[in-house]
């Protein structure tokens, strides 16, 4: 008896130490817990005891725990210190010992009424069937397609993400026009995110190609069409009525006077004679059908083959010009460079011997004074890999250490990695800033990418600040190496503004820290986030293959049910992003009887109801 009173004196001591290890890093942190805002004070305080648990092994502690039928702490993280005096509490009533009433700054209850208070402070209310909220990033299109926006909150989706890298104020403007008017026809609420470019470094403009446009209709497996090609005729920028597969600007006044039952002939920039067949007439255009692969140029003359028309002749206005991309293969070099002169594929002589490499700017000069030989290169979310081979003041040779076996193709802004680089970068941009003026009158969340330090969260504050916009929320995101390093100090940064949030964008973040690592990541920060009930987004990637191309991976439909530990999910828009929604919102609902963040939910199982045979 004597020697089992000794065990469990053991354990009380452990218990013991490990709350006084937390209080102590409380205390420590004083400071930084009273610039907290007041609804995440005790968040914060349970972050640090969280940390303070963490920064110790105690996987033979939690063993122990177990065989005697206690809790191993393992799911501790949003109740750290009502954990630990619960473990406590059992032990004493097994060692005979008398209890302790001791400090807790969250209850077990407090733990899940503070998350559900940060999430709908952040991301508004919950949605009807499941407590999961559904992010979608949106495209250009959708700043004119008021039809899909209500379609995509009516099949669920509860927030709405604009890309600050990507189109202009304009076209935000047109966004957030459409979905609050989408909100007011359907009654249903769509909180909407901003998301600020940061220091993101990109590949630089390509030297333009001749403005030409390839029109294909669908073939099947024998190569005969199986449908045509969709080309909408305009005379102005006007939406086509459906989708379509191509649009050619022409003269307003020829396209007017087309009708029906027209056919229009022209030969293509290979010579080949084609025809565009009318099948449906517009108030600003016409609709018609292609039955075979066409490239057609600016300056392509359009006949109409009717006696009746004014003018049987016109041609196609200004098409946007091609990008030649740059291809890449092992052991091709590549020179980055400060200018900003559009960049080249390499240059080859008759025997196919490079004469001159390809090269490329990037968005962010600075790099060249940041980086060393050495260091690798990753390109198009780790599509391509290379590392530095010599530094020069305006250029940095790269050597291509991985690519496709045919080659890869580098085009103009995708996003470039330096993973071990110390790139130092840790304040807002001048368009950063620019943006912050628009966000904060139209935006609910502003969404802060390359979050890396606690400087760039400040800098945030004093933009927002400055354009008085007190309810505009925070949410930080973790996509670099040097973000997730510093998550604690970010976290209690951004708790000084109320609500907020972070976003696990695992695209960069797998790129930065290595695919092998990502899971590891990802989870250690779900369990930062639930101890400091901080609402998270889980990002990139989710169901991309089912709302691009109609039909999803099965490790899509796994990845999907883990998603369900966030508290909102983003998809990107693609053609089929309803299919997505939907999918998603029925994974969702269907495992939120089964997982609560990290917990089993144990309902009844059908396949456990076993009967005679």
């Amino acid at each position: 008896m004597a020697e089992k009173k000794t065990k469990y004196d053991e354990l009380i001591t452990q218990i013991d130490a490990l709350y006084h290890e937390a209080l102590a890093l409380e205390k420590k942190f004083s400071p930084a817990i009273k610039k907290v805002h007041p609804h995440f004070r005790k968040s914060a305080k349970n972050l640090l005891h969280y940390l303070a648990l963490r920064q110790h092994d105690i996987r033979e502690l939690q063993e122990k725990l177990a065989q005697l039928g206690l809790s191993s702490l393992g799911q501790a993280e949003g109740h750290v210190l009502a954990s630990l005096m619960a473990v406590r509490s059992h032990l004493c009533h097994l060692a005979v010992c008398p209890p302790v009433n001791k400090q807790l700054s969250v209850s077990y209850f407090e733990n899940t009424k503070l998350l559900t208070k940060h999430t709908q402070s952040l991301l508004g209310p919950v949605p009807q069937n499941r407590t999961t909220r559904i992010m979608v990033t949106f495209s250009t299109d959708l700043a004119k397609d008021y039809d899909l926006v209500i379609r995509m909150l009516k099949a669920g989706m509860n927030c709405a993400r604009i890309n600050c890298a990507h189109d202009d104020e304009a076209t935000w403007q047109a966004m957030v026009r459409n979905i609050r008017k989408a909100e007011k026809e359907t009654g249903l609420p769509c909180t909407i995110l901003f998301d600020l470019m940061g220091p993101k470094l990109r590949t630089g403009e390509l030297k333009e190609g001749p403005k030409v446009i390839a029109i294909r209709p669908a073939h099947n497996e024998l190569g005969l069409v199986a449908s045509p090609a969709v080309v909408w005729l305009t005379g102005s920028d006007a939406t086509p009525p459906h989708a379509v597969d191509a649009t050619l600007p022409v003269e307003k006044s020829w396209v007017k006077q087309l009708q029906e039952g027209d056919q229009v002939n022209f030969k293509d920039t290979r010579g080949r004679k084609r025809t565009l067949s009318v099948i449906q007439k517009e108030k600003k255009g016409v609709v018609a059908h292609l039955l075979k692969t066409s490239y057609i140029a600016t300056g392509t003359k359009l006949i109409v083959k009717n006696k009746t028309v004014a003018s049987n002749t016109t041609i196609v206005g200004d098409l946007p010009a091609t990008e030649i991309p740059i291809l890449l293969k092992k052991d091709h070099f590549i020179v980055l460079h400060r200018a900003s002169e559009p960049g080249e594929p390499a240059q080859f002589d008759a025997n196919g011997h490079i004469i001159k490499p390809a090269h490329i700017s990037c968005t962010l000069p600075e790099v060249f004074d940041l980086v060393k030989e050495g260091e690798p290169v990753l390109f198009d979310d780790g599509k391509i890999e290379g590392v530095i081979t010599e530094v020069k003041k305006d250029e940095l040779l790269v050597k291509i250490t991985f690519a496709k076996d045919a080659g890869s193709l580098l085009r103009a802004d995708k996003g470039i990695n330096l993973p071990e680089s110390n790139m130092l970068l840790n304040d807002l941009t001048a368009k950063d800033k620019q943006d912050v003026q628009f966000i904060s009158k139209h935006a609910d969340i502003v969404n802060l990418s390359f979050a890396n330090h606690p400087s760039m969260v400040q800098a945030l504050f004093t933009e927002i600040k400055k354009h008085k916009a007190n309810k505009l929320a925070v949410m930080l995101k973790i996509e670099t190496k040097e973000s997730f390093k510093n998550l604690p100090y970010l976290l209690l940064t951004a708790m000084q503004s109320y609500p907020a949030g972070i976003m696990i964008a695992r695209g960069d973040l797998a790129v930065e820290c290595g695919w092998q690592r990502l899971a590891e990541v990802q989870e250690e920060i779900l369990w930062l986030c639930e101890a400091s009930h901080m609402p998270v987004v889980w990002a990139t990637q989710v169901l991309e293959t089912l709302a691009k191309k109609g039909r999803p991976s099965r490790a899509e439909i796994t990845d999907a049910a883990m998603a369900q530990r966030a508290d909102c999910v983003m998809l990107n828009k693609g053609p089929h992003i309803i299919e997505a929604i939907t999918m998603l919102h029925d994974i969702m609902h269907r495992m939120q009887d089964h997982q609560h963040k990290k917990t089993s939910m144990l309902r009844s199982l059908h396949v456990s109801e076993l009967t005679d045979e």
